[in-house]
């Protein structure tokens, strides 16, 4: 199987923030923003893998800054790294405020998603080829929060 660029199948995905979208103080809902998270990870996963994909986990969400209605929040997806058939997928979230161009770090997360066959199975995705500093230093924390998920899976609860 031929390996992939980081590059190809990177994603930016931005929404703008709707009444819809806020509690009565006027703040984005966490859950609206995981959600566009666990979406933005889902479309870097399927590029990747060219077929359906599904969320395995979500680590190391965190909101740092709030997001409010009016804002333009900018999703950015790309791959930390690639096993036999799940892929680390970390997301920034920005919010911009449309009036003065201010940005902030809204949130950060890392996702793990499985790819799937046509039969629901786990299936095989092409290797990662890392290309830059940034992308290699990335990779390499990526299999140190593996390592930590799978030792927490090994105690953990099973199905």
């Amino acid at each position: 199987m031929e390996g992939k660029k980081v590059r190809e199948s990177s994603v930016i995905i931005a929404q703008v923030m709707v009444s819809q979208d806020v509690n009565p103080a006027g703040n984005v809902h966490g859950g609206v923003i995981m959600k566009h998270i666990d979406t933005t990870a889902g479309v870097v996963a399927s590029r990747h893998a060219r077929c359906n994909v599904v969320t395995a986990s979500i680590d190391r969400l965190h909101f740092h800054c709030p997001a409010f209605v009016g804002d333009l929040l900018t999703f950015k997806g790309s791959l930390n790294m690639v096993g036999k058939t799940s892929m680390e997928i970390g997301v920034r979230v920005e919010a911009e405020t449309i009036r003065t161009g201010e940005v902030r770090h809204t949130a950060s997360a890392y996702l793990t998603f499985v790819a799937l066959d046509k039969d629901n199975h786990p299936a095989e995705v092409p290797p990662l080829i890392l290309e830059t500093e940034e992308e290699l230093r990335r990779n390499r924390e990526a299999k140190k929060r593996r390592e930590m998920r799978l030792a927490e899976r090994r105690r953990g609860v099973k199905c």
